[in-house]
């Protein structure tokens, strides 16, 4: 796997791994995860209690869609960086509103924060890149300093 190339893609690295790592402790330990979020853990559920089932289907989701922004990274798909800016910044306010409106937990912010905050630094991610890209000096063969930052949407 490749190391990513411009801040943009740490930030997309950073919460890809995170959510491959809560995917799996989702799928293999649930109480501990559905205690981190604030969710009580009932020693026995009821008759038509889905809560293993969704936070199953939760858990694998984010597992999955840790290893898409895992994969993003490694081939510096700046297109997929900025559609994440966006709909991060739409889960920040959904998830916000369920607190808000009491139908989450208060420690359930935690995870609009993260979104909120993930989808800032990657906006600060690539407004950097494009800054240092843009200010680079051009020299034979590409720019001075740590090495260029692809400025297209082209995966290398």
């Amino acid at each position: 796997m490749r190391l990513p190339r411009s801040g943009a893609g740490w930030t997309i690295a950073v919460f890809g791994a995170l959510a491959v790592l809560l995917g799996a402790l989702g799928l293999i330990w649930p109480e501990a995860q559905l205690r981190m979020l604030g969710f009580e853990v009932p020693a026995e559920r009821a008759a038509g209690d889905y809560t293993g089932t969704f936070l199953t289907a939760s858990s694998m989701a984010s597992f999955n869609m840790g290893v898409y922004y895992l994969l993003a990274a490694a081939t510096e798909w700046r297109v997929f960086y900025r559609f994440t800016v966006w709909f991060r910044l739409v889960t920040f306010t959904v998830f916000s509103i369920t607190v808000l409106t009491g139908v989450a937990p208060g420690r359930f912010f935690s995870v609009a924060a993260w979104e909120g905050l993930g989808a800032v630094a990657t906006a600060a991610g690539l407004w950097w890149d494009g800054r240092r890209a843009g200010s680079a000096p051009a020299v034979e063969g590409g720019t001075v300093g740590s090495g260029p930052v692809p400025a297209t949407d082209a995966v290398s």
